[in-house]
Formats: C-alpha cells, structure tokens, sequence
C-alpha cells in the first residue's frame, strides 16, 4: 500500500505542481480548495466490493486534496436515483454516480444536475449515451464494459471449467437491472451459444445487500440439481461466498466448478483451494480512484470525462501469487 501512495504521490505531484513546466507551474493554482464531491461507491459500507472502491476514491481525494461525501447505496437502483436527487440538492462540485438505475433513470438527472453547473461522472456500470452527450464537460467512465465482460467472463469459463455442450450450469446475475443486467446477459448468451443448459436465478435484493443469503438458496438449488456442472456469480461479494456455497452443499472443492467476479482475500484463497476457477478482475480500486481524478481535472482545468476499460484480467490458480497480497490489503 505504502508503494501504490508513493506512486500516486509522484503523479499527482505534477497535478500539484511541485514539478516545474518551463517555469510556468508556480503561477498555476492546483490545489482542490473550495471543490466538493459526492461519491458512491455503490454498496452497504464494509461491503468487499465496495471498500476497494472506497479506498480507491479515498487514496485520490487524498493526494488532490479534495473533499468527498460518501454514499452508501446498498447495491439498490432504487436508493441510488434517491441519493443522486438528494446529492443535486446539495449542490457540490461534482458527484460521481454508479451507473446500475441505467440510462433512462438517470439520465433526467445528469440533465438536471448539469443544468445546475455540477459535474457528473460515471463508475461500475457504463451510460454510453449519457457519457456521449455530456463527455466534453466531465462525464467519464471508469469500469468494465458490460455485456463485453459477461461475455469474455463465459467464454473464459467454458475453457476454465472444462465445460461442453449439454452440461448443466447456473448463471446467477441481475438481468432485472437495465443497465448492470447487461454483464448478466452476456454470460448467458455465450454459454447458450456454446449448446450449454442454462439455469438462471436473479440475485435478490436480500442476497444483492447480504451475499450470507444466497447459502441456504444455492444449497436447495444444488439438490434439486444433481448434474451442476458449474456456477457463474454475477456479483463480486456472491462470488467470495462460493466457498461457503459448496461446504453448505456438502460439494468438495472442484466438484461444482465456480466463476465470477472480482477479486478479495476470500476469493484469492478459494481460487488457491480449487473452489473457484477463475474470476474477472475489474479493478475495482481505480473505479474508486480514477473518477476523483476525473473531476478534479474538469472542475480545474476544463478537461473532458476520462473513460478507462477497467475490466481486463482474468485470474486463476496460474497468476493468483501475483495479486493475492494486493487482495488481501483491499487495492486488487
């Protein structure tokens, strides 16, 4: 952790400039004094997803010195277009939303909030067309492009798992989110393109909020269906609890194969174990970081929204070494 400060330091020591430009900088005000920014990073506070975002926005506001509000909106598209009014309301620099509501929840209110002079960004879940309109004065995004990333996630899987046309799997996502289901339909349009049987169950609000829920769910599911080949969560904190799925189930590591997303000390060690085969590494800590980043150059220097593919890596048994100590400290 102390190695990622000192790097982000060195970076944003040019933004403060403490770093000449041909003797210009130091006529140049970088500092972030009188900037204040709303953040969401999406779930309840503590939850595994969500503190690598929030320690990802706190590392940024940090080196800019720009104040942030936090919200906590539990994983629920209801209370974040609540708290995304509420945040207009309050009138601060910028805010920095989670795209889950989808495009036509929330694009009334980037309207809104953008008539009002406040910078709006995107994390998480992409709003292209909100992000097309509104790009030049700040609206960027930083994640994974969705049904790109469902659909590398099952492609990666089928190799993964060693699964063939005709076995059994369950894909448990959110295809009842307009925007955020779209990760979920591309897992599933690949496995049914591979002639694979598909059984779906939508991840409910109590286990969306709690993943300890979805045991007893999983557990009655795998029962009831004794030729399970394989498991694909569509949710970073369901997938840390395919462990205890599969203890619950009374299922030996391997014997139901898991995927899903993201990484966490848990998953890291499940991967180790053999419990889970592979994961999609979104890189949640720079959703975190990169849209303080964001707005801090547009509220000072009129840059457009930064757009970075957060979603690039996969991670099994084979590189798992490699960031299973960053997972462990909350950054991977």
């Amino acid at each position: 952790m102390k190695r990622l400060v000192r790097i982000g330091a060195m970076c944003l020591a040019v933004l403060a400039g403490t770093v000449s430009f041909a003797g210009t900088a130091s006529a140049v005000d970088f500092s972030c004094t009188g900037l204040r920014f709303v953040f969401f990073p999406g779930g309840p506070e503590g939850d595994q997803f969500a503190s690598i975002v929030y320690n990802g926005a706190k590392l940024a506001a940090q080196q800019t010195g720009c104040q942030v509000d936090y919200v906590w909106s539990d994983w629920n598209p209801q209370k974040m277009v609540q708290q995304f009014s509420e945040a207009i309301a309050r009138k601060p620099t910028g805010i920095s939303i989670m795209g889950h509501p989808g495009e036509q929840a929330l694009a009334p209110l980037v309207d809104q909030a953008r008539k009002a002079g406040i910078i709006v960004t995107d994390a998480n879940v992409d709003l292209p067309n909100i992000e097309a309109k509104y790009n030049a004065a700040g609206f960027g995004y930083a994640g994974a492009l969705q049904y790109s990333a469902g659909a590398g996630l099952g492609k990666a899987a089928i190799g993964a798992c060693g699964l063939k046309s005709g076995d059994e799997v369950l894909v448990w996502g959110l295809l009842g989110q307009a925007g955020r289901g779209q990760r979920t339909k591309g897992i599933k349009d690949v496995l049914e393109q591979a002639k694979i049987k598909v059984d779906y169950l939508e991840i409910s609000d109590a286990v969306n909020k709690d993943s300890a829920q979805g045991i007893t769910v999983f557990t009655s599911f795998a029962a009831a269906h004794p030729r399970l080949k394989a498991v694909v969560t569509d949710h970073g904190v369901l997938t840390a609890t395919i462990p205890a799925m599969m203890r619950a189930a009374g299922k030996a590591p391997g014997v139901i194969c898991g995927a899903g997303f993201d990484l966490s000390a848990a998953t890291a060690q499940a991967i180790k174990d053999g419990t889970i085969a592979i994961v999609a590494d979104q890189q949640p800590f720079l959703q975190g970081y990169l849209p303080i980043v964001s707005m801090y150059l547009t509220a000072k220097f009129g840059f457009s929204g930064l757009h970075v593919d957060t979603g690039a890596a996969f991670v099994t048994k084979a590189n798992i070494d490699l960031v299973a100590p960053l997972a462990k400290e909350s950054i991977r």
